[in-house]
């Protein structure tokens, strides 16, 4: 059934299945300043945020090489966010988009992708500069950004 929050004129929600596909191990918490989402910035470019990512023991050995890297690509589970609505109304526009067609938190699996600047690595705890989650989200995985590939320059956005 779906969610009894309110739906905002425009907006759509959706029954979720009962069930889930899949399952994923969270491999650390996201430290950041913000305590609820009113206090994120909006996306990583809007945030010169400093933040710790503290990986779990289990999987520091992963973290070998990161360092030779300048950024990283955090995907995190945003685990406080509404996961119903499959059109919604972002307060910048005043027509309903596709969730798929937003960056929104609100969306059937609440994954968020941010690309940080790794400022240091020591243990299983990297401090980074550009986080915009809300402080303990559920981390994910981490990847080393690559500038030749993960970078579109003439990619096209409304």
């Amino acid at each position: 059934m779906a969610e009894t929050r309110d739906v905002r004129p425009g907006e759509v929600a959706i029954d979720l299945p009962a069930g889930f596909d899949a399952g994923v191990h969270f491999i650390g918490r996201i430290r950041t300043p913000f305590k609820t989402r009113g206090d994120c910035p909006r996306n990583t470019a809007q945030s010169d945020a400093v933040g710790r990512v503290e990986v779990e023991a289990r999987y520091w050995a992963g973290l070998k090489d990161l360092e030779l890297y300048s950024h990283a690509i955090l995907l995190y589970w945003m685990d406080q966010a509404r996961r119903d609505l499959i059109q919604q109304v972002p307060a910048h526009l005043t027509h309903p988009r596709g969730t798929f067609a937003l960056r929104s938190p609100v969306r059937p699996n609440p994954i968020a992708l941010a690309v940080v600047e790794i400022i240091g690595i020591e243990g299983g705890t990297l401090t980074v500069r550009h986080v915009d989650c809300i402080d303990g989200t559920p981390l994910l995985d981490i990847k080393p950004y690559f500038a030749s590939t993960d970078s579109v320059p003439d990619a096209r956005r409304p």
